[in-house]
């Protein structure tokens, strides 16, 4: 009867060390994963990247914003961003920031009177 279960325990010790050498390497990994979640938390915590993070986010707000003003007329901001570019270059070449900026706040101060007394006979 000895010699029937010799089989059976050596397929169960067998068994048990891929158990083992599979949790061992279970283990392994999950060390592996917690010290790359450590290094990847340090490594968002650094102010530039922060500062980086607040940029992108703005920026994804700003563009989606002017995206859903500029809807109804079927142009993006990525039609216009060529454009932009090219007349921003143009104003810091002949170094034309301050006049640029009075005309900048001229309109939207146009625009805002223009919106309020649409408002006001509506």
């Amino acid at each position: 009867m000895d010699k029937d279960r010799e089989p059976a325990r050596a397929a169960a010790e067998g068994s048990l060390a891929e158990r083992k050498a599979r949790l061992l390497r279970q283990g392994d990994f999950y060390r592996a994963g917690i010290v790359q979640a450590k290094h990847h938390i340090k490594q968002g915590a650094r102010p530039e990247n922060i500062f980086h993070t607040v940029v992108d986010h703005a920026v994804f707000a700003l563009r989606s914003r002017v995206d859903g003003l500029l809807r109804p007329s079927g142009i993006s901001v990525g039609t216009l961003m060529p454009y932009a570019m090219t007349a921003l270059s143009f104003i810091n070449r002949r170094r034309l920031q301050k006049p640029a900026l009075g005309l900048a706040v001229l309109g939207a101060l146009a625009a805002w009177y223009v919106h309020r007394r649409r408002a006001a006979h509506v």
